[in-house]
This record gives C-alpha cells, structure tokens and sequence, in this order.
C-alpha cells in the first residue's frame, strides 16, 4: 500500500501532433518501467489504427515507480488523453479520475485550438496544470513568445513553465520533479466505505469486461463483493492489477490509486463510465457525481456491399459497441441498399475510425450513406420528434417547423489566410460572433450549424489555409431555419439512400451537383434515364441520361424511305415500353462517389 502523499495522478493534455504520447514514452523510458528491449514509439497507442494515423483514440494508463531528487519514491499514474475533438469526451472523464494536468505546447506552433478547449476541460476538473515547452530541439522553436501566448490566451502563469524535448530526452527529469512537487497527492481515507469511480471498461476475449477505477475512499480487494451503484448489478471481483503497460496483478488498491479489475462481466453495456462502485456490505449511501454521457452528433447508415454478410456485420458492431461506449446504433432498412445499421458517432472523425475498423478487424465491405445529424421537427399539433435519418422526414403539409443543431466554432488561424477562413465560414451560413489576435494569428469564434460542417467543412478549412488552422467546436442547441428534403429520384424512383436535409437556399444548388454527378456515375441502359432532384413534388434540377441503341436500319439499303421509318417507330415503342417495366441498376460505386460532395 502506497502512502497518500506519495501518489500522484496525472493526464498529459495537448493538441494534436503536440507530443503528447512521445512525453508519456520519455517518462515511461526514464524510469525504467518497461525495458529498454520492450520500448517502441508511442508505446501506449495500442490499435493499430491509432498507430497508423499517429493520433490516440482512446485515453490509456500507465503506473510509474520514480524515486525522486529527494531520494523518496512516489507512485506516478499516468492518462495519455486523445487531442481530437471527436474524443474529448474521453478527455473530459480522464480528467475527473487524477488531480492534475501537464500542458504540453509545442514551442513551434504554440497554442492551437484544441489546446484551449482540453485546458478548458482540466480547469472545469479543478486541475493544478503545468505548462510543457515541447520540441525545444528544433530550430524554429520560440520558447519565450510560446509562454507569454500560453498567459495571454489561456491565462495560466508560464513564467515556470518546464522546457523539454521529448523525441530526444532533455528536460525529462525536470518534469518528474514538477509532477512530484507541484501536483497535488491525492486525497481519501482508508477507513470509509469504498467509492471507486469507474473510469472506462473494454472487452477483452479472455477475461470478460476489464473495469478501469479510481478509488476515491476505502480499500478494494481481491474476492470483495462490490456493487455498481447505477444498474445495481453485484459481481465478485477475481483479479485486480495496475497497467505497466502491461496487466500486473495486486492484492489490494487504496485511496488515490488508479488500477483495473474483472469480475467475469460479460456485457461492457453493465458498466456505465461514471458510475460509482462500492462493496455490497457497509457499502456507500450516495454514488460520486458522475459526468454527462456522451450524446452522439453525427449519424449515418453503414450497409454492406454484400447483403450476406450482414449478419458478420451485426457481430463487428456489437463487439465494436462493447469497447466504445460513445457509438450507438440500430437496425434499418433501405430500399436501394438493403440490411444495415443506423449508427451515432461524436463527429467525423470518429466515423472514419468505426469505418475502419469494421473493415479492417472483421473483413467487411462497407457502404457508408451521407452523414447527417439530429432535426428536430415541431408538429402543427405541438409535438415534438428527432429526425435522425432524412428520409424518415414526415408530410409536410403537418410539419410547423424544423430546427437544427448549432456549435460554436473556435478558428485559430495565420493572419494572412483569415480572409479565406471568414468566407468559408460566411459560405457555410455562419455568424461571426468575436475575432481576436494572439501574436500574429487569429482567433475567430463563429456560430455555424452544424450540418453544413459534417460535410468536409474540416478538409476545406485545411486546403484553404494549407494545413496551418486549428478547429474545435462544442454543441451550443437549436434553432429554427428554413431547412427542406431534397429526394434524389431515378427513372422516377426515389432513392432513399441520397436523400439529405438542406437549406432551401442552397437547395438548387447542391441538388444540380448531385445530379450532374450521378449522371456520369451511373452506366448508360437500354433506355433513357431521367435523373432528378426534388423538393417535396416540385423538381429542382434535372439531367436526362441518353440510351444506348441498336442500329436498326443497317440492314435497309435503297427503297422507300418509309421502310426505316417503320423500323425507327418499332424501336421507338420498344424503348418507351422498356423503359415503363425496366429497371435501373446504380452500381455501389456510384452511391459511394455521389455521397462524397466536393463541396
């Protein structure tokens, strides 16, 4: 058991590509946690996913023995936190289970957007912070004018602020000297009832659902008998251990100590994150505060492009759902695509990363419809429904009015592209709400619903300042617009997989794009093919499809000329009769290029 004052507990928060999971390698390294044999470059982003694109996903601990300066030894728990804004809802609860934060700024760079809205979430946790000038090995970093951006613009004293170089080592030592003399220790007592705050659960093949906790007050052990205060639930816990990377197995965890347990769950759906564990006798009366659960933003529809595999499906997204308790879906139907699922996601990035892995971890061909985000639809009688799909969209002879989601955007961007960041954002149906200066970038704050970004707002606010703007956003409600379905019809059949929300303003506008578009994707037939865009029954925009035909008059040479004619009129009512029963077949590739707007 580790004395109290001898614990600290800790998250690295940063921008992304800041250098956060390089540090949390450093200090693993220099403390000889893991081997040197064992060591590999961001050792604790363990997906291969999160390896590949060089982002965390999912927020990973770590305990660390140092014996400091001072020649005592204290227990560090270290959380390597997402710096992505579809994952801040990982960094908002690692923040509730440690007392302290390590602001990692690159000396390059300086603040970005992602570092305010993370620092933002440490100060709502009440967090010491202290600030780390990373990247101090190259030659462009400017570490004075990066501190006094960090107290300008954050307003945190960086006249202390800790200079390191995590790729190649300096300044190591001094950041563990920081953690152990300006973070706090813990606080908690042993002899209370236990309260262990459940910090996140994931499934693991052979040992059932893996509980992360912190333990608040009191003392758990192996064979106790605890209690999840939210569902109720009883389980007897049969292994607990701490994460060095690895799983080593303790006896017992105290106050102020971060480890994990297994008490043979088998649904990770048991274990809300956030709930409170106590033991089943003399247990707590009233749970911790918890954090709100995450609420999805954007919704799509993922099919698969071999309607057999739809039930290898239903297992990927079951398995994916148990390790991922922000993702939520359910079954739906369509009548161009088949089987699939209607699924939830934090934003778009977290898309991708569902997407990915589904058809990288279980092998299945995925067809993703356009994404698309929760309307809410006031009734003439008062009623109020979520729309979550466009085309479940009611009559609209009843329909009073719609609202849509809006976020408040945060830009931080060079000054000389601010003039190309203010007219996407203009085009986007924003209202510029502040801009300010930081040094010699913006900060500018818009008010942009939150349709129009799911699209490829991100990808077009990179092209337009080459890479060097950073973007966050947060939810900030509803509000009424004059937003319509548009219905994409072929050979007069809707196809409910293209319909989409959108404002009639634009409508015109992005339906001629769409149209334009399928009418190079889609292969020519027999006959003609009208292809459509429409407002309700009024059609907005239209391209005609030509037919492919057959040289019927070959054969005619010399004679009268009404003899080709009568072939000609032949073949005339042979098309027209093909085209009443014949059927238009759109390849997946079209669905897949047509839901891809290039803006």
């Amino acid at each position: 058991m580790t004395d109290l004052s001898h614990i600290r507990n800790f998250s690295i928060v940063a921008h992304i590509d800041h250098g956060k999971s390089t540090l949390a390698d450093r200090l693993i390294q220099s403390t000889g946690t893991v081997a040197d044999r064992d060591m590999k470059a961001q050792m604790l982003d363990s997906m291969d996913i999160e390896r590949e694109r060089g982002i965390t996903i999912k927020a990973q601990t770590v305990r660390i023995d140092y014996t400091a300066r001072n020649g005592e030894t204290y227990v560090l728990n270290l959380i390597d936190t997402p710096g992505h804004v579809d994952f801040s809802y990982e960094v908002s609860r690692s923040m509730r289970a440690v007392e302290g934060s390590l602001l990692v700024v690159d000396s390059t760079q300086g603040v970005e957007a992602q570092t305010l809205a993370n620092v933002y979430h440490a100060i709502d946790a009440d967090h010491e912070i202290v600030p780390v000038l990373n990247k101090i090995d190259l030659p462009a970093a400017e570490c004075d004018r990066v501190a006094e951006q960090i107290e300008d613009v954050i307003g945190i004293d960086a006249s202390e602020a800790i200079r390191v170089s995590a790729k190649t080592g300096i300044g190591i030592e001094d950041t563990l000297e920081a953690i152990v003399h300006r973070l706090p220790a813990p606080t908690g007592d042993r002899d209370a009832p236990l309260k262990a705050m459940l910090v996140d659960s994931w499934y693991d093949a052979y040992l059932g659902v893996v509980v992360l906790v912190r333990v608040i007050d009191g003392v758990m052990k192996v064979k106790d008998r605890v209690r999840f205060m939210q569902n109720g639930t009883l389980h007897l816990i049969d292994r607990l251990g701490v994460f060095k990377p690895g799983m080593l197995p303790v006896d017992s965890l105290g106050p102020g100590e971060l480890g994990f347990f297994t008490a043979q769950i088998k649904e990770v759906r048991d274990t809300r994150v956030g709930d409170t564990i106590t033991t089943e006798k003399k247990g707590a009366d009233k749970p911790l505060p918890g954090f709100k659960p995450s609420q999805p933003v954007v919704f799509c529809g993922l099919f698969p492009v071999d309607s057999s595999e739809f039930e290898d499906l239903r297992g990927a997204i079951d398995k994916l759902a148990l390790n991922d308790a922000s993702f939520s879906y359910e079954m739906e139907t369509s009548a161009a695509l088949g089987f699939g699922f209607r699924c939830g996601f934090l934003g778009l990035l977290h898309l991708e990363v569902i997407r990915d892995r589904i058809e990288r971890e279980y092998n299945i061909e995925l067809i993703t419809t356009a994404p698309s985000v929760v309307y809410h639809v006031y009734m003439k009688d008062g009623e109020m429904t979520e729309l979550h799909n466009p085309a479940d969209m009611p009559d609209l002879t009843l329909v009073d009015h719609i609202e849509e989601p809006r976020i408040k955007a945060t830009i931080l961007v060079p000054d000389e592209y601010l003039g190309d960041v203010l007219k996407l954002c203009q085009d986007r149906r924003g209202n510029q709400m502040e801009l300010t200066y930081a040094g010699s970038r913006a900060m500018t704050v818009y008010d942009l619903p939150l349709n129009e970004v799911v699209f490829d707002f991100y990808d077009r606010l990179k092209s337009v300042t080459k890479g060097y703007a950073s973007f966050d956003y947060q939810l900030t409600g509803y509000q009424e617009d004059n937003l319509v379905k548009m219905s994409v019809l072929v050979n007069d059949e809707p196809v409910d997989a293209l319909s989409m929300m959108v404002h009639r303003d634009r409508a015109e506008m992005r339906g001629r794009a769409m149209v334009e578009k399928l009418k190079d994707l889609i292969p020519r037939h027999m006959f003609k093919i009208p292809i459509q865009a429409a407002i309700g029954g009024k059609v907005i925009a239209r391209e005609t499809l030509s037919a492919l035909r057959k040289d019927v008059t070959a054969k005619c040479y010399g004679g009268d000329a009404s003899r080709k004619r009568k072939l000609l009129d032949k073949q005339k009512a042979g098309k027209k009769k093909m085209r009443q029963f014949g059927k238009v077949d759109i390849p997946q590739e079209a669905f897949i290029s047509a839901l891809k707007m290039d803006g």
